[in-house]
This record gives structure tokens, sequence and C-alpha cells, in this order.
């Protein structure tokens, strides 16, 4: 990807964001500048990985599978291993009309996903086999607004603005929007997804960058370089 096609997806998620009554922290609009000057202060935000997240899964094509994400809050690993402690993490996502967010499923992380606002968020399901591998024939149990629910392979359930599931560790998902954009709330324990996320095919999980222009705000990818 572009960085001045990046910097303009962070421009648009901002406006997006803000209509829905949602504002992002301060940190999230540091200048690269800024970040490194403050790199001590912000080491806790570093360590776990909060902040702008653009993604075509390494494909080339944002507009047909990639995700905006902005991670709000990361808890420690070790916290959630121990059982007590910041277990938790929040993030904001885009996910554009028909984009796809390909299959995937997650070892550790449990994550209630909602439909915060604009227009319809789909997701499709699969279950896993003994092992915990994508299985194209099972099915599984899905919780919906606290409901549970059976679901088919394959399934593709719909979620208007305020509606929600939980998926668990080995519910294959992936999902978009339709019918236009949709302003997605995750709410999970702690995220890894430098090792977490499990997809079906061989893809990457971040997007290689042509840096044809300066960053407006660093991406979390950027901070091994940014910030050492």
């Amino acid at each position: 990807m572009k960085r001045s096609t990046i910097n303009e997806i962070m421009a648009a998620a901002d406006e997006m964001i803000r209509s829905y009554g949602f504002k992002l922290p301060p940190f999230a609009y540091w200048t690269p500048e800024e970040f490194v000057a403050r790199k001590q202060a912000a080491k806790a935000l570093v360590d776990a990985r909060c902040g702008w997240d653009i993604t075509d899964y390494g494909a080339g094509n944002f507009d047909e599978m990639g995700l905006f994400l902005f991670t709000l809050r990361n808890g420690r690993l070790a916290d959630l291993q121990r059982g007590g402690g910041m277990c938790y993490a929040e993030k904001l996502l885009i996910s554009r009309q028909d984009q796809l967010s390909p299959m995937h499923t997650h070892v550790i992380k449990a994550e209630d996903i909602i439909n915060r606002g604009g227009a319809t968020m789909v997701v499709e399901l699969y279950g896993s086999d003994d092992e915990g591998n994508f299985a194209e024939d099972r099915g599984g149990m899905i919780m919906c607004d606290g409901i549970a629910r059976e679901f088919a392979p394959g399934e593709k359930l719909k979620f208007a603005p305020g509606e929600s599931l939980t998926l668990m560790p080995g519910d294959w998902h992936a999902f978009w929007g339709e019918g236009g954009d949709v302003l997605i709330g995750e709410v999970s324990t702690v995220n890894d997804d430098e090792t977490d996320n499990i997809f079906r095919e061989p893809i990457g999980r971040f997007a290689d960058i042509e840096e044809d222009v300066d960053p407006t705000h660093l991406l979390v990818s950027d901070y091994a370089k940014w910030l050492g």
C-alpha cells in the first residue's frame, strides 16, 4: 500500500468515527516526531501495540480485501495466563462495503464483535475439526447479543447497528459490510495480532508499505522502525 493511501484512509476513518459520536484518544493524533519524542512515556502503548492499523493482508487490493483498525487498549498476556489483571482489549474497526476481512480464527482470543453504526455487518461462520483446523462441513454454536444460536457451516449472519456476536477460539469467521460501510467495535481478551491470527489461506496480516509521502501518524507496524 502507498503511504499516501494510508494517510487518506486514516483521515476518512477519523471522520467516520467522529460522525458516530466516538473520539480517538489523544495519542492517535501525535505526529511521528511527537511519538519519537514521547516514546519512553508511551512505552506501554507501544508494547501493547495500541494505535492505527490498516491492512490489505499483503494482497495489494485494499478496496476488495482489507480492514481499518484502531487498538484503543490492550492487556498483558502474562495477566491472562495467570488469571488476573488486565486481561482485555478494545478496538474500533471499519469494514467497507463488500470489503472482505478473510476467513480466520484465533487460538487464544475470544471477542465480541459489535455493529456500532452504519450499514449491515455480515459474518460468515464455520466450525473447527478436532484439531482446531477449518472444517468446511462443521457448524457450531454462537452467542448473538447474549442469546445462544446454532449456525450451519458457511452460514452468513447479518447484524444491524447495535447487534453483536461473540466468537470463541476455533470459530472460523470472515466479515464485510453490506449496503455501505460499517463501524465495528471489538471487545476481547488480550489481543496479539502478530501470532494469534490463523488464516485459512496463506496471507499476511500486515501491509507492505511504499513510502511515497511522509506518514501523518504511525501505524503499529511502524513502531519497530521508528521507535526502536
